[in-house]
């Protein structure tokens, strides 16, 4: 019994030793994302945030077994977990994988003619519209990121860049449309002859439409037409 609770008390600390705190995990592989930016033209911020979102600050599973840092799946030859993702030699190898899919696949190449290095707004929301996830609030919690942990510093962003501002999409609630019924008040000396001829169409069509057995008409009547 006792030898079982030694056992457990060190694979619990190793697991404590084991994960890593956000902090740790940007000041790991920043300099890796800052190159890739100088090479690709893709924000260093966007890089780690997408990285820290999909792999847990790299405590998930497929981070730990199968070095990979960005979700992406694929064959691999790992005995230890079961899993559809890919592996990887390194996190870096996984790091350069995520922007050569950007690089090379489409939609996802077209996004470096729309936004430029530096606005990582556009460019989450670029990839979430292209399908890089299912979520609809994938893009929103990348940005969130990104303002929580100021990733945004390592953009080596001009002191004269203007940030990009997107509309936000407002949803106006429909409404139901009127329909709008022609009616015509019967005058003195009216009939629905008259009434007919003078809007062209027939007696018998403003008897059916007004459910008329009889053609007798009254001074203020409201018929439709």
């Amino acid at each position: 019994m006792k030898k079982l609770l030694t056992i457990c008390i060190f694979l619990f600390t190793a697991i404590v030793i084991k994960a890593q705190s956000t902090e740790e995990y940007i000041v790991t592989h920043v300099p890796f994302a800052q190159s890739l930016m100088r090479d690709h033209k893709i924000p260093a911020s966007l890089i780690l945030a997408v990285a820290i979102h999909e792999s847990a600050s790299g405590n998930s599973k497929i981070a730990q077994h199968l070095n990979n840092h960005f979700g992406v799946k694929g064959p691999n030859n790992n005995d230890d977990i079961h899993s559809t993702y890919r592996d990887y030699e390194s996190a870096d190898e996984s790091y350069s994988h995520f922007v050569e899919i950007m690089e090379t696949r489409s939609p996802f190449n077209n996004l470096f003619t729309k936004y430029d290095q530096y606005d990582y707004k556009g460019w989450a929301r670029g990839i979430q519209r292209c399908g890089y996830a299912s979520s609809r609030s994938w893009a929103n919690q990348v940005i969130a990121l990104i303002k929580k942990h100021q990733l945004y510093q390592y953009d080596e962003r001009p002191e004269d860049y203007v940030e990009p501002v997107y509309a936000t999409k407002t949803y106006r609630k429909k409404t139901a449309k009127r329909k709008i019924t022609n009616t015509y008040t019967v005058k003195p000396g009216d009939n629905l002859s008259i009434i007919a001829d003078r809007k062209g169409t027939t007696v018998k069509a403003l008897m059916l439409k007004n459910g008329l057995k009889k053609a007798n008409l009254k001074p203020g009547q409201k018929i439709k037409l």
